[in-house]
């Protein structure tokens, strides 16, 4: 195969990928939006023909051929590539048939979970009071009845049994099809595939920061002696934080969150390469109860011959992103959760929409993709907007108030003591599914038995819980062994935003930062999570600025929290226009509501007026 050969190879499976990729995605945003057992068949089907593509031997081989016959560096580089992203996917004949009742599966589980009774009795009048399983949530962070609250997590302990079955048959073929690829389990394949690491040297890293922070347990105990019930499911989240949430409610109202979110990224530098951003913040019945960020239209070049045999013309082909959440208007803390989703989410759209690889299989979230350094960007983002000099610029209350430093020095005075936990959820969720995968002749007793063991090991509840198996990202491919990617990039991120004080003494609206992030995601998937750290921060990943953050004791956070609220004071305000540089239009499942073809500003009017209406 000569030189010609091996490009045209190239513009072939680029073009062949973005198209089955573009047809799965928008299956996908229409089941997981709107439901329905049509929508979940034909985004299967369209699952069906991806994966096809990406497992065709014939497809291995021509990269092989083409390898052997090529001798330029650069289609060499790209090549390699291809034949790295095939052997991903390679399985037998059996294994693709395997992996398809894996999907019907999934599609049942997640039909069956959205379709279920959400609600809980009343514990006052004894009324049924229907909920989704996102209002519940809420509830439980914020209502000030316990009573209410302990009928709202008997409710969501009743919703984690239903798909036990289900579940377990899931986990034997998921293990089925990864120790047919010669794998010990599926945890221990996702690992591998997807991050390059083994299971024994991500809980390596989970060991050591579980015994260096489990004497927050003995700080959570001690606090108990003043808050009753403080080691209660049900209260924990409440009597921690609930009253914060209250009170800190007024200062995020979500209508104004957009422009917020809009003017800290132009002020950052970031945008979206001119792609095309679709939002779905509300909650609704039959919507998935979860937030992501997909790409439908991935970033991708078009190669063509000049004219008269003259220089090759390549042109970037801009990509899109949906993102979701799962607001209820006017419910209390539903102001944080939205600002949240829009750096998040929006994180993780500016990382891939960003990305500059000739190849599309490098600028997509999916293997070669690491899942912790995609959670980087995301994670990086909403830790921005957390931050108190953040928070102290763009968080303002009705009468235009900024939020006080008297209620960050509150909540740091409360919380702090507890801070060494931060993980925990995180890890918690990890070393359930890397039981369940090891575990000889699962059932669901055993299933609910690890479930229970995994709660009291990383929340020290006085009462068992199953809360674990209402967290959605178990049931998905995608997501399923995938979780310790947060607790990876908590460990990114935290180092990554040392480098930038550093470097810089501050991070909101520096624009040498959002310059230097967008540096880093012009690589997509190029790079291995290890090495993305390396190229981002300068050195190897660590888990040492995360825990001298988290173990960092009071009068040292209040010195910090002043110090950089004290830096930012010194950066100018900047009075330009929002221009992220994308065609957004929010919608509410196929309403479209706004969109900013009249401006950002304008959109974010619209959309404003349209909550108050929903309220």
């Amino acid at each position: 195969m000569n030189f010609i050969s091996a490009i045209k190879l190239l513009k072939k499976l680029n073009r062949e990928y973005v198209r089955l990729h573009w047809r799965y995605e928008n299956r996908f945003w229409e089941f997981y939006m709107l439901g329905g057992k049509a929508r979940g068949a034909a985004m299967n089907a369209a699952q069906k023909k991806l994966h096809a593509f990406r497992g065709d031997p014939r497809n291995s081989k021509l990269i092989r051929e083409a390898l052997r016959a090529t001798r330029q560096a650069a289609e060499i580089d790209r090549l390699a590539a291809w034949r790295r992203f095939f052997e991903l996917y390679q399985s037998p004949p059996k294994l693709k048939q395997l992996r398809a009742r894996i999907a019907r599966l999934e599609s049942k589980i997640h039909t069956d979970r959205l379709n279920a009774p959400q609600g809980y009795r009343d514990p006052q009048s004894g009324r049924y009071i229907p909920a989704s399983e996102n209002k519940m949530r809420m509830i439980l962070r914020t209502h000030p009845d316990e009573k209410t609250r302990r009928a709202v997590w008997a409710a969501m302990e009743k919703l984690a049994r239903p798909s036990l079955a289900d579940y377990v048959r899931l986990v034997g073929l998921r293990n089925e099809y990864a120790r047919g690829l010669g794998y010990s389990d599926f945890y221990e394949y996702k690992a591998q595939t997807e991050e390059g690491m083994s299971k024994a040297q991500i809980f390596g890293i989970f060991g050591k920061i579980y015994r260096r922070t489990k004497y927050g347990f003995r700080n959570l105990r001690r606090l108990e002696k003043k808050m009753s019930g403080l080691r209660q499911p049900w209260n924990q989240g409440f009597l921690l934080a609930g009253d914060f949430t209250r009170d800190e409610d007024p200062y995020f109202n979500f209508g104004e969150a957009l422009m917020a979110w809009g003017k800290s990224l132009t002020a950052l530098g970031v945008d979206f390469r001119g792609g095309a951003l679709q939002l779905d913040l509300l909650d609704r019945r039959g919507k998935y109860n979860n937030g992501f960020c997909h790409w439908p239209r991935v970033v991708h070049y078009v190669e063509r011959e000049g004219r008269k045999g003259k220089r090759k013309v390549i042109s970037r082909r801009t990509g899109s992103a949906n993102f979701t959440c799962n607001l209820v208007p006017g419910q209390v803390g539903a102001g944080s959760q939205g600002l949240h989703t829009l750096f998040h989410e929006g994180g993780h759209a500016a990382h891939l929409l960003n990305a500059d690889q000739l190849d599309a299989i490098l600028n997509t979230e999916y293997p070669p993709a690491s899942t912790a350094w995609d959670e980087t960007q995301s994670m990086f983002m909403d830790n921005l907007a957390s931050s108190i000099e953040w928070k102290t610029r763009y968080a303002r209350n009705s009468a235009g108030e900024p939020y006080p430093w008297a209620l960050f020095e509150r909540k740091a005075r409360k919380l702090r003591p507890v801070a060494p936990l931060d993980l925990m959820g995180i890890m918690h969720v990890a070393d359930f599914e890397r039981q369940v995968y090891a575990a000889k002749n699962l059932t669901a007793a055993k299933v609910v038995f690890l479930a229970k063991a995994a709660g009291r090991k990383y929340f020290d509840y006085r009462t068992d819980t199953l809360r674990v198996l209402n967290v959605p990202h178990i049931y998905s491919w995608e997501s399923a062994c995938a979780y310790h990617g947060y607790a990876l990039a908590e460990l990114a991120v935290a180092q990554w935003r040392e480098y930038f004080y550093r470097k810089y003494g501050y991070l909101v609206d520096n624009p040498r930062v959002g310059r230097e992030m967008k540096r880093v995601w012009q690589f997509g998937s190029a790079c291995t999570f290890a090495e993305c750290v390396q190229l981002a921060t300068g050195r190897p990943l660590s888990a040492e600025a995360h825990l001298a953050a988290i173990t960092r004791s009071l009068p040292q956070t209040l010195k910090i929290a002043r110090q950089r609220i004290r830096r930012l004071a010194r950066v100018p305000r900047k009075r330009s226009r929002v221009d992220l540089n994308a065609n957004i239009r929010l919608v509410h499942g196929r309403q479209v509501v706004a969109d900013n073809r009249r401006g950002f500003e304008n959109m974010a009017a619209h959309y404003r007026a349209w909550l108050n209406r929903e309220q």
